[in-house]
């Protein structure tokens, strides 16, 4: 998407997430974590929300429209006003992101030394294909082993996802372990930018530390709104690999720690702020398809 986000006041050294990246974070902080999927929000209560964040009105208009074009949103209305709510496709890819979040650790302790191989060949023309089909390989904790061969730390479930691109037919998918041969330290610093992640990671525990002991300030739910958007951003690319196989001062762990109690800090008064300032309606049967918002 081309949007992009302005500065953030709080955080100036932080990265600046897409509106849509923040639109999803704020429907799985305050609809998907609420344990009602088919409440739907008014576009009012988004724009408000947003922009504490820094993203203008327009630009989440325009992000709504296209999330509703994509099949994340779809919308109802109620007299002169519009709501929006979660479809099927955005309940499965908030889930994903909640498990990454809340029940994965952000270091892999468990490995037991099993790898997932994926390898694709796609025709040249297919270039958006291949471009979703790579995003979804590393949102899945995949690297890219050789041209059209990708590997991940475990047994990963990704034939799913490649059946919901349609590219079943076009992909081989493997689960093995390796030679004793093989120098997996070394594959794992060929195949991943582990000092790109771990600089991530390092980053992310500056930033929030100094939140820490401060409380959720004068406007908790854009700090978790803030809060679970940049954690996303940086663990996006960590394919959770083997502790065994990292330096030992691997910075993922203190980094969580800082992002659990934080969000431990900030999400009561969040839910609270949002009861009181959202309207929300539910979904019901039906929902119109007309683009105003």
């Amino acid at each position: 998407m081309p949007d992009s986000d302005a500065p953030d006041a709080d955080l100036p050294d932080g990265p600046q997430p897409r509106p849509q990246s923040l639109m999803l974070a704020f429907f799985g902080n305050h609809v998907l974590e609420e344990g009602d999927r088919d409440l739907c929000v008014y576009s009012g209560s988004i724009i408000d929300v947003l922009g504490r964040v820094g993203v203008g009105e327009q630009a989440v208009r325009s992000t709504l429209t296209r999330m509703v074009n994509r099949g994340l949103l779809r919308r109802r209305r109620e007299g002169r006003r519009m709501y929006f709510g979660l479809t099927p496709q955005a309940t499965r890819v908030l889930g994903e992101g909640r498990t990454r979040i809340w029940e994965q650790g952000a270091v892999n302790d468990d490995w037991d030394g099993t790898w997932t191989l994926l390898g694709f060949s796609l025709p040249d023309p297919w270039k958006r294909r291949r471009h979703d089909l790579r995003s979804r390989l590393t949102w899945s904790g995949f690297g890219a082993l050789y041209s059209g061969l990708w590997i991940a730390p475990g047994n990963v479930d990704i034939a799913g996802a490649v059946a919901e691109l349609g590219l079943t037919e076009h992909v081989k998918i493997f689960h093995a372990q390796a030679d004793p041969t093989t120098d997996v330290e070394l594959m794992i610093r060929d195949t991943w930018d582990l000092d790109g992640i771990a600089a991530r990671y390092v980053a992310f525990d500056k930033r929030w530390t100094g939140h820490l002991g401060t409380g959720s300030g004068d406007d908790p739910i854009g700090t978790l709104l803030r809060l679970v958007s940049e954690w996303l951003w940086t663990i996006r690319t960590d394919p959770r690999l083997p502790a065994r196989h990292l330096p030992a001062d691997w910075p993922a762990r203190p980094a969580e720690e800082t992002f659990r109690r934080v969000a431990g800090q900030t999400t009561g008064p969040a839910r609270r702020t949002a009861l009181e300032l959202l309207d929300t309606v539910p979904l019901h049967q039906g929902w119109s398809e007309r683009p105003s918002t």
